[in-house]
C-alpha cells in the first residue's frame, strides 16, 4: 500500500508518494494556487494509477485551498488537516494558542523529534522566514516569524519607483557597485545578521544547544552566510507528516 501526504503552503505545494515503508518515493510541487482547480487537484494527486491510500494527511495554511482538495478528492479519497487530529503523543505545543500555529511547523517539530531526536531550530525559508525552537522531551516551545525574501524583494520593487527586482547572487564585498549589488549585498548581509542574531538570542536565552535545520527555498544559499553548522532538509515538514502517517496506521 502507498500513502500520499502534502504540504500547502502560501506560495508552492508540495505533495508526496510514500511507500509501504514509509519513505518518500517521489515529490512533485506545483504553486498553490493552481489547487484551486478540480483539474489541477485530480492531476496532482494522481500517481500513475498506483494503489494509495484512502487517506490523505495534509498541512495547510490556506484554508480555501485545503477545502478545494478536500471538495474535489471526495469521496476516492479523504482530505485530513493534521490539525484537526489529537497530535500531544508526538509532540507537546506549549504556546498560548496552539490553534493558531501553522500546521507544517507542527509538521517540522514532529518531524525532527523523530529524524533528529535532539533539540532543534528549523529555519524555513518560505514566503514568511520562520524559525521554530524544538526540545527534545518533545516540546514546540515558541518560534519567529520573520519577513520572507522573497517577498521582501517584491514588496520592494512594488513600492519604490526605481528600484528593480533582482535576485540574490553571493558576493564578496560588503557594499555595491551599484544597485543591484547593493541590494543584493544589503539582503544577504542583512538576512546573514537576522538569522545569526536571532539563533544567538534563542541559545542564549533557553541556554541549549541546538541542531540547526534548514528547510525551504534559500536554504542552502543562506548555509554558506551562517556561523554554526547547518543541516539541509527540504523534506522535514513532509517527514513529520510521515511520522503522523505512521502514528494513525497503527491504531
Amino acid at each position: 500500500m502507498n500513502y500520499i501526504v502534502a504540504d500547502i503552503g502560501n506560495t508552492l505545494t508540495k505533495i508526496a508518494l510514500i511507500n509501504k515503508n514509509f519513505k518518500i518515493s517521489k515529490v512533485r510541487s506545483c504553486r498553490t494556487i493552481q489547487l484551486l482547480s478540480k483539474k489541477k487537484v485530480i492531476e496532482n494527486f494522481k500517481f500513475d494509477k498506483l494503489k494509495t491510500n484512502k487517506k490523505i494527511f495534509i498541512s495547510s495554511v490556506v484554508p480555501s485551498v485545503f477545502k478545494s482538495i478536500k471538495k474535489n478528492l471526495a469521496p476516492k479519497n479523504i482530505a485530513i488537516e493534521i490539525k484537526s487530529l489529537k497530535l500531544n503523543s508526538l509532540v507537546k505545543i506549549k504556546v498560548k494558542n496552539p490553534k493558531k500555529l501553522g500546521s507544517d511547523r507542527i509538521a517540522n517539530a514532529i518531524g525532527c523529534l523523530n529524524y533528529y531526536k535532539s533539540n532543534c531550530i528549523v529555519v524555513d525559508f518560505g514566503t514568511a522566514t520562520t524559525f521554530d525552537i524544538i526540545k527534545r522531551e518533545k516540546s514546540y516551545i515558541g518560534g519567529i516569524i520573520t519577513p520572507g525574501i522573497e517577498t521582501s524583494i517584491k514588496n520592494l520593487s512594488e513600492a519604490t519607483a526605481a528600484l528593480p527586482k533582482f535576485n540574490l547572487k553571493p558576493m564578496k564585498l560588503p557594499y555595491g557597485k551599484n544597485t543591484i549589488e547593493a541590494l543584493n549585498t544589503g539582503f544577504i548581509w542583512g538576512y546573514q545578521g537576522l538569522i545569526n542574531n536571532i539563533i544567538l538570542k534563542i541559545q542564549r536565552h533557553t541556554k541549549t544547544k541546538f541542531k540547526l535545520i534548514f528547510t525551504g527555498g534559500h536554504s542552502s544559499f543562506f548555509k554558506k552566510y551562517i556561523k554554526s553548522q547547518i543541516i539541509i532538509d527540504r523534506f522535514i515538514t513532509i517527514k513529520g507528516l510521515i511520522q503522523i502517517l505512521k502514528n494513525y496506521e497503527k491504531k
